[in-house]
């Protein structure tokens, strides 16, 4: 069974930083893209980036651009989400998604997806 699991979540103040991780241990990393999604309280959940399998080209929600960087190891099998210079409108649930579909797809396609984790909460204080 596929299984994604973040970590990382927690409690910054507005302008920190978090790093968030999706491991997905005994996993054809390389067969995916993975992606992370965000649920903000009363807000409908959406894509937030992407990282795709094959050449490791990226995508990004406006909101988030030049603030968030996702990046993979390989290896290890874990996808990484930097979050810097963060707001409070960041705060929600953040899931970590995998799925074949490319990675302009996996950012809109949502409950569509093929693999999610558990969710990672992250609350960022003004």
């Amino acid at each position: 069974e596929v299984q994604l699991v973040e970590s990382g979540g927690g409690t910054v103040q507005a302008g920190g930083s978090l790093r968030l991780s999706c491991a997905a241990p005994g996993f054809s990393f390389d067969d995916w893209h993975i992606g992370w999604y965000r649920q903000a309280p009363g807000k409908d959940r959406g894509g937030v980036s992407c990282i795709a399998n094959n050449d490791g080209s990226t995508n990004y929600a406006d909101s988030v651009k030049g603030r968030f960087t996702i990046s993979k190891d390989n290896a290890k099998k874990t996808v990484y989400l930097q979050m810097n210079s963060l707001k409070p409108e960041d705060t929600g649930v953040y899931y970590c998604v995998a799925d074949h579909h490319p990675c302009v797809a996996t950012m809109i396609l949502d409950r569509h997806l093929r693999h999610w984790g558990q969710g990672t909460l992250v609350t960022v204080s003004s």
